[in-house]
C-alpha cells in the first residue's frame, strides 16, 4: 500500500492513479493530521510525503515518523517544489529516503517508488545447501563445485536438489519419476539412468557419493571426507 499525503487534489488524484496503473494499491491524504491518524492503525509499505501542507507540514511529519519505533522504518519519499533545496537537504538529514521535485512526471514518480521498495525492502536471503566445495543455490537455481559453475538441466539439477536435500534417503525409480518428472506412472527406465550417469560425470569427484541401490532406486550419501 502506497500512502500519498498532497493537498492538492489534482496532483493527489493523477498520483493515485499512476500508481493504481502501475500494480500498487494507494490511499490519498490532504493533510497531516489525517495521514497521523490514519498511521495509528494501518502502516503502509512507503509513503509520498508533500513538504508543503496545511497545518502540519511534511517536515514535522516525517521528523515525527522517525521519531517513533512503529513509524520509522517506514520508507519515505519527500515532494518538494523547485527551490526548496533547504526542505529536501533537511528531509534527507531527518531520514527520508528520497525526494522527487515538482513538477515531475509519473513515469519518475513510479521509478522512484520501485527503487526505494527495491532498497528498503526485507532482503531474500538465497537457500543454498553446501557439501564440502559443492553448492546448490535453491532460488537462483545454480550449482558450483570449488567456486566454479557446473552447468545441470532442469531434469539434472532437480535430482541433485532432491538428493541434497534428504542425503542417504534411498529414492525408488517411481519416486524420483513422480517427484522430477511429475509422473504419476513408471516412465522409462533408461531415461533416468541416463540422468543420473551425466548427473555423477559433472559433479566430477561429487559423482561418486550418488549411489546405486539395487533392484529399489538411488540415494546420494556424502562422505565424511567432504
Amino acid at each position: 500500500m502506497i500512502w500519498c499525503v498532497e493537498d492538492d487534489s489534482g496532483i493527489r488524484d493523477i498520483e493515485l492513479y499512476a500508481l493504481n496503473s502501475a500494480g500498487f494499491k494507494t490511499r490519498g491524504f490532504t493533510d497531516g493530521p489525517s495521514f497521523w491518524e490514519a498511521l495509528q492503525s494501518e502502516k503502509p509499505e512507503l509513503v509520498l510525503l508533500d513538504v508543503m501542507l496545511p497545518g502540519m507540514d511534511g517536515i514535522e511529519l516525517l521528523r515525527k515518523m522517525k521519531e517513533n519505533t512503529d513509524f520509522s522504518e517506514i520508507p519515505v519519499i519527500m515532494a518538494t517544489a523547485k527551490g526548496q533545496e533547504y526542505d529536501r537537504i533537511h528531509g534527507l538529514d531527518l531520514g527520508a529516503d528520497d525526494y522527487i521535485v515538482k513538477p515531475f512526471s509519473m513515469m519518475e514518480m513510479i521509478s522512484r517508488v520501485k527503487a526505494v521498495l527495491r532498497r528498503t525492502g526485507p532482503q531474500q536471503v538465497s537457500k543454498l545447501i553446501k557439501v564440502g566445495g559443492l553448492i546448490i543455490n535453491i532460488d537462483e537455481h545454480t550449482v558450483s563445485i570449488d567456486g566454479e559453475r557446473v552447468q545441470l538441466t532442469f531434469k539434472e539439477f532437480e535430482l541433485l536438489r532432491l538428493f541434497l536435500s534428504h542425503p542417504g534417503m534411498v529414492y525408488t525409480r517411481e519416486q524420483l519419476f513422480s517427484q522430477v518428472w511429475k509422473l504419476d506412472y513408471m516412465g522409462d527406465s533408461r531415461t533416468l539412468d541416463a540422468h543420473i550417469r551425466t548427473l555423477r560425470h559433472k559433479l566430477g569427484s561429487y559423482g561418486k557419493y550418488i549411489e546405486t541401490v539395487r533392484n529399489v532406486g538411488y540415494r546420494m550419501e556424502v562422505g565424511h571426507d567432504e
